[in-house]
């Protein structure tokens, strides 16, 4: 994975919902997550979820945002 992830709990605060609405969006293929290939964890990049607040409608999260990111 070369990309920077952000764990379910990560993208579910950037995006103003709870980690169980995202994993129910990712079962119902509604916002689905790439799975890390070690622990099979969902996580989800940056550009996912600014896409999906374009989509609906919200601000980008903000730049000076620190995030944690899950090693490969």
């Amino acid at each position: 994975m070369s990309k920077k992830y952000l764990t379910i709990n990560q993208a579910a605060k950037l995006i103003g919902v709870t980690p169980l609405t995202l994993r129910n969006w990712d079962n119902a293929r509604k916002f689905q997550a790439f799975r890390h290939p070690i622990n099979n964890y969902r996580v989800y990049t940056l550009d996912q979820i600014e896409g999906l607040l374009k989509k609906l409608g919200m601000p980008k999260p903000a730049k000076k945002l620190v995030i944690q990111v899950l090693e490969d």
